[in-house]
């Protein structure tokens, strides 16, 4: 038991040393969430409450995901803000930020005092503002009555995220709330402000149009994209129906007209044809060419005479036939 208590009283007093060497500082900051225009500068302030002549020493780290990456260390800036950043007191100047210094900033100072080193940190969060560029529309040019129809807008440089303002003809489209005069306008369409899409259920000819869309995102001035028109027609059923109507006929004609062809020979060969035409010449060379006894042999390129007898003796010069 006295045991025991003796390591209680020999862990208390390592604590009261412990305290007595490393105590914090109270660290102030005027703003923990900075915002800044991009291009612009931004100010992290680090105050402390320090007794003059003291001693102490200041670094500023920058904190992304798990990676912890040292801003000013040393006396000096490092990385990107080398020759973009001024110390003010203990507080940093960005000058000309850009979207890439977004990120939670941390203040570290310690100091030597008499009851040992006193250490104190202070966390500030920096948000780039980035404005809209113009965004890309997305409007169908022609549309049938009765189907479904999306429009869409679209930009991803602003930050923070744009939001979207559809107008039709010139005028802000209403959003659906389902009260007030959105209700009372008996709107047909559906607009998301957040993606930027304008859906139709059911478009009809009143949804006939001139449309555009308009970003924004609280920094600098609002972009559009160009006026793009949808034109909304009803489907023709008659039109369809005598189109189809018609081609069945002109297939019908085509096929009447190679039967007919066809029955009259007027698809017969060439070669055929020019077998006759030997044929024709062969049958008059024969009284002529071929003597008394022999036969008349012929074909596509040759016409010539043979003897009967004695078999395959040539009684006659071949005469090739132009």
């Amino acid at each position: 038991m006295a045991s025991r208590s003796l390591r209680l009283l020999l862990l208390g007093y390592l604590g009261v040393l412990s305290y007595r060497k490393v105590s914090g500082i109270s660290i102030e900051t005027d703003n923990k969430n900075v915002k800044a225009e991009e291009f612009k500068e931004a100010i992290l302030s680090c105050k402390h409450k320090f007794s003059k002549g003291m001693s102490f020493r200041i670094e500023w780290k920058k904190i992304q995901s798990q990676e912890v990456s040292f801003v000013y260390y040393n006396g000096e800036f490092t990385g990107d803000l080398r020759g973009r950043a001024e110390m003010l007191n203990t507080g940093i100047r960005i000058r000309n930020v850009t979207r890439k210094d977004s990120g939670t900033y941390r203040c570290e100072i310690s100091a030597k005092s008499e009851e040992g080193q006193r250490l104190g940190e202070a966390t500030i969060t920096l948000t780039v503002l980035v404005a809209p560029t113009t965004p890309v529309c997305e409007v169908p040019s022609s549309a049938m009555t009765g189907t479904v129809v999306e429009l869409s807008c679209k930009e991803t440089e602003g930050s923070p995220p744009s939001e979207y303002q559809w107008y039709k003809n010139g005028v802000a489209l209403l959003e659906k709330t389902g009260t007030g005069s959105a209700r009372a306008a008996n709107i047909t369409y559906t607009m998301n402000k957040k993606s930027g899409t304008l859906l139709f259920n059911t478009v009809t000819k009143n949804d006939t149009g001139e449309y555009f869309c308009e970003a924004s995102n609280g920094v600098g001035l609002s972009q559009k994209c160009s006026v793009k028109r949808m034109q909304v027609d009803d489907l023709n059923v008659s039109g369809i129906i005598a189109a189809v109507v018609f081609v069945a006929l002109v297939m019908a004609l085509c096929g009447l007209g190679v039967f007919y062809a066809q029955k009259k020979g007027y698809f017969s060969s060439k070669k055929k044809t020019n077998y006759q035409s030997t044929s024709e010449k062969a049958s008059i060379l024969h009284s002529v060419v071929c003597l008394k006894g022999s036969r008349c042999l012929q074909n596509s390129f040759v016409l010539g005479c043979f003897c009967t007898a004695p078999p395959n003796l040539i009684c006659h010069q071949y005469l090739e036939i132009p």
